[in-house]
């Protein structure tokens, strides 16, 4: 009983020993004397350490409080310097007033013309930013902006220097577009390179070099067109270029002063051989079998040229010759002048039935072709269009540039078709024609010659 009653004294001794010092915590009590002294050294350096903190506590409450009375002096004095600069400002405000007053008094009509100028100086500006003149004259748009802003300001006024300035670079501007002059410049080439060349400006319009139409970047450089435009323009640049005097012939970009726009569309515009790339297989195929049609009219026109001659010589000769359709004709009649009138006909009959195969021979393949060839061309277009949807699926509809590329690109292959179609089927008239012939003079001499063997019986 008497264990029991230490253990639960032990247990309860320990709970309240949590914040015991740490000399305390690192020896072991052995009975419960020891237990006890412990527990009072304890309570002693408790009580030491609150009553530090309590007088810490204090000190720092005394000092908040003079803290806080520095602050309500800071505050008020802050507060009144606040309140004099208000007046301050309201003074000032209305000697602002009074000398902005003044001073359009002073400048009177002198406001509306820097107005003016403020505008055209504007537009003047905006007019180099594309000009063409500027890529002989650079720099012009720094003076332009440095007046405007003086122009702007309040406090700065133009000189009549600066004013005389922008009447010359007006002047400038409009008599320099009306010429035609070279200089040497930097110019950029396709492949990134800088070469010094001479060029040639044709007014506000297009500058060339080297035969080579050139455009100004955005840094006003002149560089060189990726995409030149076909047939005799660059012969004409390089005649004018060469010139010294005179007229010389000239491809002008009339929207040159705007961007040049009609010269970019121009050159943007695909040629035949790229547009003919753009049918892809199915227009290869249409090409292929195109080029067949023609070689396969043009041998059958020389055949026949060939056998109508021949024909043509028989019907001049009284002796038949196998060398032609009509001559073997002509022979089975002189082998069988002895047989009645129905066999000397069917003889006949089958003599021209046995030429007909050869003198046909390719009409039924081009009138095939003629057929064919519409059919490829609506295939390919409706690839096309399939193709061009599923992008449109994937990438949206909002370029119709894009859009209408594609669906043009489509449509490739309908007119490579109808050019192959229409040629053929003209090529197809003129052969059956040619083989007609032959076969009307075959039939004629055929029936001729049975209505004679019938008058002799």
């Amino acid at each position: 009983m008497k264990t029991s009653i230490a253990k639960r004294v032990l247990a309860v001794a320990a709970a309240g020993l949590i914040s015991v010092s740490a000399v305390a915590q690192d020896e072991k009590a052995t009975s419960l004397d020891q237990l006890l002294k412990m527990v009072q050294q304890s309570k002693i350096s408790e009580s030491a350490e609150h009553k530090k903190r309590e007088a810490e506590f204090r000190r720092q409450k005394s000092n908040q409080a003079s803290l806080l009375s520095q602050a309500e002096n800071t505050r008020a004095s802050e507060e009144a310097r606040s309140a004099a600069l208000e007046e301050k400002y309201e003074a000032q405000e209305l000697l602002v007033q009074q000398k902005r007053q003044q001073l359009d008094e002073r400048m009177g009509s002198l406001n509306e013309l820097f107005g003016h100028m403020t505008s055209t100086a504007g537009d003047l500006r905006a007019n180099l930013d594309t000009s063409l003149v500027s890529a002989q004259y650079p720099g012009r748009g720094e003076f332009l902006d440095k007046l405007i802003e003086k122009m702007n300001s309040q406090t700065k006024l133009p000189t009549i220097q600066e004013i005389e300035r922008l009447w010359y670079e007006l002047q400038r501007e409009t008599v320099e577009s009306g010429k035609v002059v070279k200089f040497n410049s930097t110019v950029i080439l396709p492949d990134g390179e800088q070469a010094e060349q001479e060029v040639v400006r044709v007014g506000n319009f297009n500058i060339v070099s080297n035969g080579k139409y050139l455009e100004m970047n955005d840094n006003h450089k002149m560089a060189e067109l990726i995409r030149q435009p076909s047939g005799k323009y660059q012969g004409m640049a390089s005649d004018l270029q060469a010139a010294t005097s005179g007229f010389t012939a000239f491809g002008v970009d009339p929207t040159g002063p705007t961007g040049g726009s009609y010269l970019k569309a121009m050159i943007a515009s695909p040629s035949i051989v790229e547009r003919w790339h753009q049918g892809k297989i199915v227009g290869y195929i249409i090409t292929a079998v195109g080029v067949f049609a023609v070689l396969l009219a043009i041998w059958r026109l020389i055949v026949l040229s060939g056998v109508n001659a021949k024909v043509n010589s028989q019907l001049r000769s009284s002796t038949p010759n196998t060398n032609n359709p009509l001559g073997r004709v002509l022979s089975v009649a002189e082998e069988n002048k002895g047989v009645d009138g129905e066999t000397l006909e069917l003889k006949m009959e089958e003599a021209v039935l046995k030429e007909r195969p050869a003198i046909e021979s390719g009409l039924n393949l081009l009138k095939i072709i003629a057929m064919v060839a519409p059919l490829l061309g609506l295939l390919g277009t409706v690839t096309g269009m399939i193709i061009t949807f599923q992008a449109i699926t994937i990438f949206g509809a909002g370029d119709p540039k894009a859009m209408a590329g594609g669906i043009s690109s489509a449509l490739v292959t309908t007119v490579l078709g109808l050019c192959v179609a229409i040629p053929t089927v003209l090529l197809h008239t003129v052969v059956n024609g040619r083989a007609k012939r032959i076969l009307h003079i075959l039939d004629e001499q055929s029936a001729g010659i049975v209505a004679e063997n019938a008058e002799r019986k």
